[in-house]
């Protein structure tokens, strides 16, 4: 076999969206915010989470999403190589989300790789099954990014400023290797980590570091240095999306559309200024979902390819940046 000429096909997407929408002004029941508030902020006009009363993990959000996605690619659960799941939110913490939803397809021994990007999940697990794929260890590879942030995240005035940002929600793509000299899939990737900022995105617990200091102060809550993270993703995300437009040898002319993570629609809006790019060529749905970390881009991009956005011959460049700090950008060329 040629592995040379081997690509990866996005073959279908699919999404699943918690079912208890939250608008910006059902915050105010337990926090001092409001409407205008967090819009002025983030975009976010709404959100969605899962029932308070609710038994549900990531790994059940995903498996909707995958049931979709698989349906469109006319798979079975038992036609997949490899799961790569991504996540912030795994149903426990440990064993990881991947093995939960491969029993939940009804599998017995594929293969389940957890990822742990957060809201760089989908350009990490996109690499890696391209990467797979074009070696011949795998030909048909299921990516799951899902979230469920809703149960803790803290519904009181000192978690106001992480509350308001985060939804529930979960993408799924099937991926499948072609043989083809045409140049199509993955066109670049360039992927970035820096751990020296590890402090201004993270949750603390639990976690194999615990001393009695944590457990006395509750280190449960997530904690965002937003100021900082903001002025990073500004910076960051024009330059990666140079590095990758340089390595495939294309402007950003050459791009149909960008999608990027939705983090805060200040930011999608600062690097568009930033790289001049033309109003309709970057998408955004933030203000539908809020932040769904892993689960953002696929989500976005199965909306797009609804949309009619994404099609055959659409050249689409994926934008993100989270915690880690992780960052990065993929151009892929669809087929």
């Amino acid at each position: 076999m040629d592995y040379y000429n081997r690509k990866m096909l996005l073959k279908s997407t699919g999404r699943y969206i918690a079912p208890w929408l939250v608008k910006n002004d059902d915050l105010a029941q337990w926090m001092d915010t409001s409407d205008e508030w967090i819009r002025q902020r983030t975009g976010i006009e709404q959100r969605y989470w899962v029932p308070e009363d609710g038994d549900i993990g990531a790994s059940d959000l995903g498996l909707e999403a995958s049931k979709i996605a698989l349906e469109r690619a006319g798979w079975s659960p038992e036609d997949i190589d490899l799961i790569i799941f991504g996540t912030l939110s795994p149903d426990m913490h440990f064993p990881g989300s991947g093995c939960l939803l491969q029993h939940k397809l009804g599998l017995d021994t594929t293969p389940a790789l957890d990822i742990r990007q957060q809201c760089s999940a989908f350009l990490y697990g996109l690499t890696t099954a391209d990467a797979f794929i074009r070696s011949g260890h795998a030909n048909r590879i299921l990516f799951v990014g899902a979230e469920v942030h809703s149960p803790a995240l803290v519904k009181a005035d000192r978690g106001r400023d992480v509350t308001v940002i985060f939804g529930d929600g979960a993408g799924a793509a099937c991926l499948e290797g072609v043989e083809t000299d045409e140049p199509v899939g993955v066109i670049s990737s360039v992927l970035h980590s820096q751990g020296e900022f590890a402090r201004s995105l993270m949750m603390p617990l639990p976690a194999s570091r615990i001393t009695e200091e944590d457990v006395r102060e509750g280190r449960h809550d997530a904690y965002m240095d937003g100021r900082n993270i903001f002025k990073t993703a500004v910076r960051k995300l024009p330059e990666v999306a140079n590095e990758a437009l340089e390595k495939a040898g294309l402007s950003i002319d050459d791009i149909d559309i960008i999608i990027p993570h939705q983090a805060n629609l200040r930011i999608n809006q600062a690097v568009q200024k930033s790289m001049n790019i033309p109003d309709g060529k970057m998408y955004n749905n933030i203000h539908r979902y809020g932040n769904m970390t892993a689960a953002s881009i696929p989500v976005a991009l199965d909306e797009a390819i609804e949309e009619k956005l994404v099609d055959k011959g659409s050249t689409v460049l994926f934008l993100g940046l989270g915690a880690g700090l992780t960052w990065g950008g993929v151009i892929y060329r669809h087929f």
